[in-house]
């Protein structure tokens, strides 16, 4: 069977009663982000996209965003994009984001980014999407003498632009890529003639993707996403040559889940855990019924490798540092059979950082793995054959992905990949190791268990902390931190990995990136810390974030240490911390508190500023190696 990507199958089809329930919405007092998710949870065409987007401007004014994070989004573009925005905010929820979207002047691309005081400077985005077309890049038609020169001209036009919305908005920008042309111009021949269209826009394509990643930026791939549906039908050329519409209208949904997914991505919403069931979904057949030598898997017929090909994607994901996890209503000890004795499997069981078979409810035993994890059930996608299952942890847990799957498990992958919920914009060494990391975790927990007090199991890990400033090689995964933080997050203030790399040269700022490692292996980088200058006595804390898979392991008071002595240093005599209460931080509302500040304010929506006197701290004996940042490692700047 076909998979038609255009149809967004991955998605359930939208109620016969969805209209009415965006009326009953409109007329109802308030809004929540709960319920935009709701509606922008199923496969919504450019109809019901329209009018959800209505629903969300409606109610602008009294809409609770929660748990849906704000994001201002600017399109500058040389074609027509204003029929786009609705799309984009409908689709925006599904992501974990509520998008105020503002389009630039039609033609007015370079005027609204350099000129003062533009519309776009006003609106003051966050992400600046760029989209210009090949006919505005003059590579509309093929030239074979002039061929370097017009590609030139192109990427110097577009990194221009991309460097004045870095350097004037402060905005992370999103470079949108061309489509490499369907029509042949020399037939099969285009890829290798000097001059073809195809081969300058292949060219072009691939100097953007220098120009993203030397800015910090992201690629919006519209000619992989033209693949997906056949580029030969992407453009409808009478409505490019009546309004200049760069795609076919019913793509527009394809498209604005592009966006959104991208734009979820970074903002830290991309999913950290793959959860699979197992009977029919890992395998064909009930492994408790039909025994070892009874399921279907691996070599032999068709759907025996379907299965297999879920678990070699499955595997694919572990690699790029997605963790796995197994939920599945079975006897423990049959569960695992297939993971320690089927010769076809490709899964086993180390691959696993959780393993979770019982007959309890699914939806609590998926809240047990993000708990055990330390992850929030809003980072995991959870993969099932079964209907309802499906529909029971939609109802149960709704911050879940749960992704749509018919009766063929040859389109299992298809709709986790085409899903967009693991969505990247950049790889780490840590994003790699990130599963391991996990499994690992899971045994530091076994660890714990056979140890009689914390202090013991703390000092058996041979934990060696280690601390420096903010530079180019850690940027990425600071931004990533940074974004996706939510939990222990003491201000849920968000940078771009473009802010960050501002952040390492301002002589205001003191900064810290910290790794943690111990005898199990390296836990890569786990806390961020900003500190920015107050008055000439104090610094003020504007971010201070960690992982949670290491609470409890006393880095936060190994982080305040190296941050006062850094403070003396500088001749400061005052700590200013602030704590700004999220739908997800609350277990961080004392933390300044179990660190010796003492509360100097208290509003009435739970925001509380908190205070250390240096003279008064006194360092503690820690459980492990560390060394403290001084000013010279920031380049002898001044922080007062």
């Amino acid at each position: 069977m076909t998979y038609d990507v255009a149809r967004l199958p991955w998605l359930r089809a939208k109620p016969i009663d969805f209209d009415r329930a965006i009326k009953q919405a409109k007329a109802a007092e308030g809004l929540t982000g709960d319920a935009l998710r709701g509606f922008a949870s199923y496969a919504l065409d450019l109809d019901s996209s329209l009018k959800l987007a209505k629903l969300i401007n409606a109610k602008a004014g009294t809409l609770t965003p929660a748990p849906l994070s704000p994001v201002k989004l600017a399109i500058v573009s040389s074609s027509t994009t204003s029929y786009i925005v609705p799309a984009i905010q409908a689709a925006a929820p599904r992501h974990g984001l509520l998008a105020d979207v503002y389009v630039g002047e039609y033609g007015q691309t370079a005027q609204e980014i350099y000129g003062e005081q533009t519309g776009l400077q006003r609106f003051a985005p966050d992400v600046v999407l760029l989209s210009l077309d090949p006919e505005m890049l003059a590579l509309n038609r093929s030239e074979i003498e002039s061929q370097t020169q017009l590609v030139d001209a192109a990427a110097q036009q577009i990194r221009w632009l991309a460097e004045g919305i870095v350097a004037r908005l402060g905005a992370m920008v999103i470079i949108q890529n061309v489509v490499e042309p369907a029509d042949p111009w020399s037939g099969h021949f285009d890829r290798r003639a000097g001059g073809s269209r195809f081969a300058m826009l292949r060219e072009l394509n691939q100097r953007i993707d220098g120009i993203a990643a030397a800015l910090n930026g992201a690629v919006l791939d519209v000619d992989r996403i033209a693949g997906l549906v056949g580029k030969s039908v992407w453009t409808d050329r009478s409505q490019w040559y009546m309004a200049k519409l760069p795609f076919a209208l019913d793509l527009t949904p394809l498209y604005a889940d592009h966006v959104a997914r991208l734009l979820g991505a970074i903002r830290g919403k991309a999913r950290k855990c793959l959860v699979l069931d197992l009977d029919n979904t890992c395998w064909g057949g009930v492994i408790g019924d039909d025994g070892l030598g009874g399921i279907r898997i691996g070599e032999g017929s068709g759907e025996g490798e379907a299965f297999l090909a879920v678990q070699h994607y499955a595997l694919e994901l572990k690699r790029r540092g997605i963790v796995l996890a197994v939920c599945s209503k079975n006897d423990e000890a049959n569960a695992l059979l297939p993971f320690e004795q089927h010769e076809e499997m490709a899964l086993r069981r180390d691959d696993i950082a959780v393993f979770v078979a019982n007959w309890d409810d699914k939806a609590s035993n998926l809240a047990l793995i993000a708990q055990t994890l330390g992850i929030s059930t809003d980072a995991l996608l959870f993969l099932d054959d079964n209907p309802a299952e499906r529909a029971r942890v939609r109802q149960m847990l709704p911050e879940v992905a749960v992704p749509e799957v018919g009766d063929d498990p040859a389109t299992y992958p298809l709709a986790i990949a085409h899903s967009g919920w693991f969505e990247a914009v950049a790889m780490t060494a840590d994003d790699a190791a990130r599963a391991d990391q996990y499994r690992a975790n899971a045994v530091r927990t076994e660890a714990a268990q056979k140890l009689g007090s914390l202090d013991e199991y703390l000092q058996s890990l041979d934990m060696v902390c280690a601390m420096r400033p903010f530079d180019a090689l850690g940027r990425e995964r600071i931004a990533q931190l940074i974004n996706k933080s939510n939990q222990f997050n003491l201000t849920t203030r968000r940078y771009t990995a473009a802010e960050v790399a501002a952040l390492e040269t301002d002589p205001s700022v003191f900064t810290l990136q910290i790794r943690l490692t111990d005898r199990f292996g390296d836990n890569g980088m786990i806390a961020v810390v900003i500190f920015r200058a107050g008055d000439e006595r104090s610094w003020v804390c504007d971010s201070w974030l960690m992982s949670c898979r290491v609470l409890g392991r006393r880095v936060e008071e190994a982080t305040l240490q190296a941050v006062v002595a850094a403070a003396r240093q500088a001749g400061i005599s005052r700590l200013i911390g602030r704590y700004i209460p999220s739908a997800k931080n609350g277990m961080v509302a004392d933390h300044f508190e179990k660190l010796g500040f003492q509360r100097i304010s208290l509003e009435a929506d739970g925001e509380s500023t908190w205070a250390l006197d240096l003279a008064d701290y006194v360092e503690k004996a820690l459980p492990f190696q560390y060394s403290p940042v001084s000013l010279g490692d920031h380049d002898a700047r001044i922080y007062a």
